[in-house]
């Protein structure tokens, strides 16, 4: 069967086009045509002049729609926070674990593998965040599930099969070896929660680190005698980093100052997305300790402590224009296209081009979602 989607604004490599048909086959684009050319479809649907953009991405997404993957790893936990997500533009995700035993670590990546292999909409794989973390650096979580990366871990690490895997570890808690066998089988490293010097973080870049976790979060600062791990992250050219748009977690000033640092196609929007979203209940508790919204999305602790955001990545998109006066090609591309080239996904994901996945996101002008595709299916 094939879709037409018709009368829309598009984001494609070149720009913004109008008067242009998507044509999709099955789950990929398998054309995209002049409106006034001949073509032909067994369903149209009206874009009715709206903004039509390439797929969210969201490679870290602790919970949603009241559901926290650390209390519930399963196939169904993950199922509802991609359905909440979903509604905001998130058509591919990765379910994110906060540290936690090794043993549901274990749950989780079981549950991602069923829930790849089951079919369940949006999901890319697994993000793994801790618990291989800095006790030093550990923002909300929790000291006692923290522990050293050894040999023993890499089998668990390296098991999802048909996905992706994301690890975020502070790489002065593990060797250079271990983050080289990590990435050697196929592991995406990112640093976070980190109290690493500069020649620590350097050392892991040239081992296979190519990401850091939340930006500036939970990390070494850059100072005038020690860049830390920030430092080594604006430093280093190739590297990406997750940066979170909602005013609270990183001064909008200084993730502009950070941008003009290295390039601006390595900057990636990510939610860290707690249960709130997408549910009216703004509470929820992280490993027996209350979370709430304390005003204008921010999540904190008992003691004011960030703990994730309540926002959704069409905020963030929006976000991105107002606090970082970006134009919207770009932003849209830092929730697509380039959290889809870190995963390594872009030839599947990320851009409106025939043979590209049909995972599309729907938006008017004030970037409310409309609708939605995931592999050419609607969501509504």
């Amino acid at each position: 069967m094939t879709l037409a989607l018709v009368n829309g604004r598009l984001l494609r490599d070149s720009g913004w086009v109008e008067d242009q048909v998507v044509l999709i086959e099955g789950a990929r684009i398998e054309q995209i045509v002049s409106s006034d050319s001949q073509w032909r479809a067994d369903a149209t649907y009206d874009l009715r002049g709206q903004t039509l953009l390439p797929g969210f991405i969201d490679v870290q997404v602790n919970g949603g729609g009241g559901v926290l993957f650390n209390d519930d790893p399963s196939v169904a936990s993950i199922r509802e926070i991609g359905r909440a997500h979903r509604r905001f533009g998130t058509t591919g995700f990765l379910p994110t674990l906060i540290s936690d035993d090794l043993d549901v670590v274990s749950r989780a990546v079981k549950a991602a593998q069923d829930a790849i292999e089951a079919g369940v909409p949006g999901v890319l794989g697994i993000h793994i965040e801790g618990p291989f973390l800095n006790e030093a650096r550990k923002g909300v979580h929790d000291e006692t599930k923290l522990r050293w990366l050894n040999e023993d871990a890499l089998g668990l690490l390296t098991s999802l099969k048909g996905g992706k895997t994301l690890v975020t570890l502070a790489p002065e808690r593990t060797t250079p070896q271990i983050i080289r066998k990590l990435a050697d089988a196929g592991v995406i490293v990112s640093a976070g929660h980190t109290n690493g010097t500069y020649d620590e973080i350097r050392t892991a870049l040239d081992h296979g680190l190519t990401g850091f976790t939340h930006l500036f979060n939970a990390m070494s600062q850059l100072s005038g005698r020690e860049p830390g791990a920030v430092g080594a992250a604006l430093d280093d050219e190739n590297s990406w980093c997750g940066i979170i748009v909602d005013g609270h977690h990183v001064d909008p000033v200084v993730l502009k100052i950070a941008m003009r640092s290295k390039r601006r196609d390595r900057f990636m929007l990510v939610t860290d997305a707690m249960p709130t979203v997408g549910a009216p209940n703004k509470t929820f508790s992280l490993q027996g300790r209350p979370i709430s919204v304390a005003y204008d999305n921010m999540l904190v602790d008992e003691n004011g402590r960030l703990a994730g955001s309540d926002i959704d990545m069409a905020t963030a998109v929006r976000n991105s224009l107002e606090m970082l006066d970006l134009d919207l090609p770009h932003a849209a591309r830092m929730a697509s296209l380039y959290p889809a080239t870190f995963l390594g996904l872009d030839r599947e994901l990320g851009r409106i081009e025939p043979g590209y996945r049909a995972d599309l996101v729907l938006v008017d002008a004030g970037l409310n979602v409309l609708e939605s595709w995931i592999a050419g299916q609607a969501a509504h």
